[in-house]
């Protein structure tokens, strides 16, 4: 309705009165994320390492919350360094020297896209310590508070780490899941 003041919006973001010319909306900037999806092999099946998220907010929240240990990719920086960049901040263990596999690009919600490598490696988690944020807590309450970026690392077999993990890199772990099977039946990953 043109008397109604509404807005329309195209694919591209803009947005137009529905009387008017078309407005455009700031869109941030492409988001990348990269990260190592890391897995060992048990008489059981394979096993992967996830992440928690630190903090007040992830406190209670367990299924749908872990993640592949992920972070930023700085401009100009190479992904698959990034990768390793952000295991080790985030995990404090040194990223895998095993052959990296890349595997198919995710985008998560609020546009972020990921790139995931994978790797098999069985990791002593005893060491397991992540990097800090400052984080104001409560919000808007102008105290800011110390918190890990992960606060917990544990290997999942696969039931679990699909329950576990946030629903979008569940794509990951189906497809690290279909070039396994493929390897155990003598394909290269």
């Amino acid at each position: 309705m043109i008397d109604g003041g509404y807005t329309a919006r195209s694919a591209f973001g803009d947005t137009a009165p529905m009387d008017g010319p078309a407005r455009r909306t700031p869109v941030p900037a492409k988001r990348r994320s990269a990260g190592l999806l890391v897995f060992r092999r048990t008489g059981d099946g394979p096993q992967f390492l996830l992440v928690h998220p630190g903090g007040p907010f992830w406190r209670d929240r367990d299924e749908g919350a872990w993640s592949i240990p992920k972070g930023l990719v700085d401009p100009g920086e190479d992904e698959l360094a990034a990768a390793r960049r952000e295991f080790l901040e985030e995990t404090g263990l040194p990223a895998p020297e095993a052959t990296a596999v890349r595997l198919a690009e995710i985008r998560q919600g609020g546009g972020k896209r990921v790139v995931c490598w994978l790797l098999e490696a069985d990791l002593d988690l005893a060491g397991f310590r992540s990097n800090t944020f400052e984080l104001e807590w409560p919000p808007r309450s102008g105290r800011t508070i110390t918190v890990p970026e992960c606060d917990a690392a544990r290997y999942f077999d696969v039931d679990a780490a699909l329950r576990k993990i946030l629903s979008a890199q569940g794509a990951l772990l189906r497809e690290a899941m279909a070039r396994l099977g493929a390897a155990d039946a003598g394909s290269p990953l």
